[in-house]
């Protein structure tokens, strides 16, 4: 895996690395005793762990969002899901790579998993179009979906897009009513329904796999209509605002609790997700196991309008006083 560091995990990094040096000379050379020089920087190294990572500020979350080792939708389906068989195409035009989908089992029962794909390497983001959704994306997800609700499968979406590919051919072919009509269906699909932001919930690329009756977010994700540096782009004319722009959109999952846009907030390792994948996908296994419980024992009217009454009660409006 190739190594990736922050500006700010700098100093964490650098005692990492002198505490692997110690213990590898301590291994070439036996007759040195170094546990206590290790004993001590790592005791030193937990309290510097636990200093960086309690005072993110907003766009030092986003940064962690975007962490290119953090764990995808495929390594969440390859820790967690058993028997999963891929589906592809949405019968119309084309298989996006950018999300991916099928059935699989979540602790022995059926689900339909469905989730954005940003890949790793300069090859694979190229052909998943760095998680940027196009129409036969959103068309697929969709398929996938009423398909679901055909068979009486739960379904779970794992949300990672910076937004819908804002290109000419994805304008052409219909982004913005495909999008549309997702939110349309999956306001009145019959079977369980819960998306976990994992890293970047961008936009309208976000929410075409996000009407559901649970939203859950990773405890480093974020969730926005827009990006930091597309927001600052736009108010400052200057992408060097994006921090200021991320400070007064209030994109972190904490921001998003607190606002009740989100049901839950899915704790991550210290330091991100990408510090332990398998720790982080037993998190998401666990809350994601819960919160079905909870919706399995509703009828399919009732999912309904457990969904319809969720998004009515977004947001903060006033009505102006009679005469």
């Amino acid at each position: 895996m190739v190594e990736f560091y922050l500006d700010f995990e700098k100093p964490v990094v650098e005692l990492e690395r002198k505490i692997s040096e110690l213990r590898h000379t301590g291994t070439e050379e036996p007759s040195v005793d170094l546990t206590d020089d290790i004993a001590r920087l790592e005791k030193k190294l937990d309290k510097m762990r636990k200093d960086v990572y309690s005072r993110l500020d907003r766009y030092q979350t986003t940064q962690l969002a975007r962490h290119p080792m953090r764990p995808h939708t495929l390594d969440y389906i390859e820790m967690l899901l058993t028997d999963f068989i891929e589906l592809h195409g949405d019968r119309n035009f084309a298989d996006d790579r950018s999300i991916v989908g099928g059935v699989a089992r979540l602790y022995g029962k059926p689900i339909m998993v469905i989730g954005h794909q940003k890949g790793r390497n300069t090859k694979e983001k190229v052909m998943r179009n760095f998680g940027m959704a196009h129409p036969e994306g959103y068309r697929k997800a969709l398929r996938l979906m009423k398909m679901a609700e055909r068979f009486r499968m739960p379904i779970l979406t794992l949300v990672d897009t910076p937004g819908a590919f804002p290109g000419i051919e994805a304008e052409e072919r219909g982004q913005a009513e495909a999008i549309a009509r997702n939110l349309i269906e999956m306001a009145d699909l019959t079977v369980p329904f819960i998306t976990v932001v994992t890293g970047e919930g961008g936009s309208g690329g976000a929410l075409g796999l996000a009407m559901a009756n649970r939203v859950l977010m990773f405890e480093n994700s974020i969730y926005s209509v827009i990006s930091p540096e597309g927001c600052a782009a736009i108010l400052w004319k200057n992408q060097d605002y994006a921090k200021d722009a991320a400070e007064a959109m209030r994109i972190t999952a904490k921001d998003s609790l607190e606002n009740k846009i989100v049901d839950e907030i899915i704790p991550e390792p210290l330091g991100g997700a990408h510090r332990d994948y398998q720790a982080t996908a037993e998190a998401l296994g666990k809350a994601v196991k819960i919160h079905l419980a909870q919706l399995e024992k509703m009828s399919p009217e009732e999912l309904v309008e457990d969904r319809w009454r969720r998004f009515r009660n977004l947001g903060v409006y006033t009505e102006p006083k009679k005469g």
